[in-house]
């Protein structure tokens, strides 16, 4: 009976990209009242300016879910439809940053599902910058909302071991799950009043430095070769499958052209020296040297060559120096080209000893 209750208490859900769906879908899955969606305005997109719809919007019309698709949340017209909800709870996940006039609207509040263990990674891009920095641990958090960006009460926390395999891709799929089932027993407890908030300034140990998840731009998603092969290693799989880890391949004599880099494998000095990395490609000598390099400076070992120096066979492996090593390409993607497997990229690509990434 008191179960019946709070499944009638009213929720608004907010959000716009499939991250937020397996949230939504959770909450319906167990029999909340969903009485409407907050999400973007409908796109032109593409070539053909074909209307794109957001992936919640999607789901909820599929669903029967009403719809509000506000340009601005401040809009008196869409302040009074979202009223004429009555929403006991606003549940957020992946929006906008919402105005007071918003999340105070509610009776129980308004709570935001967030991709890290905050409070470390505020931000636009928790899950790649956690990838980006080489973080061992990260999480999902839910939060009450107020005037500052991802700064309100933490209410629970759900941590989650990082692969060394995981890209932004596979960890994007995983938190969206992990953070769906704490969405639930966040609604839960706050419908059952049975939450206490935190502070986040408690969540800090000792010296602990935080660190933010701003936005990705064409600038720190460019790839620095002078890097350790790790930290390149680490930089890649944070971006990858979007928006993608890039440099330039330059030549004398032809423009230079932009190139995507999707994976790879890192190998550092002491791992050639050892006669480990390119060996089973045939790439590496076992005194670490580059099989085949053509620019006559093999003798010299691979821990002498400059960062972006390509060393490749022609046909079945690619690989860029590093401030402290190498990096394998695996996957790539030249601009205005398909992403393919990098012995397909060299059945196309002549003579790729004779370009450096810039």
């Amino acid at each position: 009976m008191v179960e019946r209750f709070f499944r009638q208490k009213r929720i608004v859900f907010m959000g716009t990209p499939e991250f937020a769906i397996a949230s939504l879908d959770a909450l319906v899955k167990a029999k909340y009242k969903v009485v409407g969606v907050v999400t973007v305005a409908d796109k032109a997109m593409g070539r053909g300016l074909k209307v794109q719809e957001s992936a919640v919007k999607k789901y909820a019309v599929e669903h029967g879910i009403p719809v509000l698709q506000p340009l601005k949340l401040k809009d008196p017209e869409f302040l009074e439809a979202l009223a004429a909800w009555q929403a006991d709870l606003f549940v957020v996940v992946a929006f906008r940053m919402l105005p007071e006039e918003v999340w105070r609207m509610p009776k129980l509040g308004s709570f935001n599902l967030h991709a890290s263990l905050l409070p470390q990674y505020r931000g636009a891009a928790p899950i790649n910058w956690a990838l980006i920095n080489g973080e061992k641990m990260t999480g999902v958090t839910t939060f009450m909302l107020d005037k500052d960006i991802d700064m309100g009460g933490i209410i629970l926390r759900q941590e989650y071991r990082i692969s060394p395999e995981d890209t932004a891709g596979t960890l994007h799929d995983k938190l969206m799950e992990i953070g769906a089932q704490l969405v639930v027993e966040t609604t839960e407890g706050i419908f059952q009043h049975n939450v206490e908030t935190r502070i986040q300034r408690s969540f800090i140990q000792g010296s602990e430095v935080l660190r933010s998840a701003p936005k990705l731009t064409k600038e720190n998603t460019r790839i620095d070769w002078s890097a350790s092969a790790a930290n390149i290693y680490n930089l890649v799989r944070g971006l990858s499958p979007y928006p993608a880890a890039w440099t330039t391949l330059a030549t004398e004599g032809k423009e230079p052209v932009e190139c995507k880099i999707f994976f790879g494998k890192a190998f550092s000095s002491e791992e050639m020296g050892a006669g480990d990395g390119f060996a089973a490609t045939g790439g590496i000598a076992s005194d670490g040297a580059v099989a085949g390099f053509s620019n006559g400076t093999a003798e010299a070992g691979i821990s002498d060559k400059t960062p972006g120096t390509i060393a490749s066979d022609g046909k079945t492996y690619l690989a860029v120096a590093t401030g402290d090593g190498w990096f394998m390409v695996s996957d790539l993607q030249l601009a205005g080209k398909k992403r393919m497997a990098v012995d397909d990229f060299l059945r196309g690509w002549r003579n790729p000893e004779a370009y450096k990434a810039v």
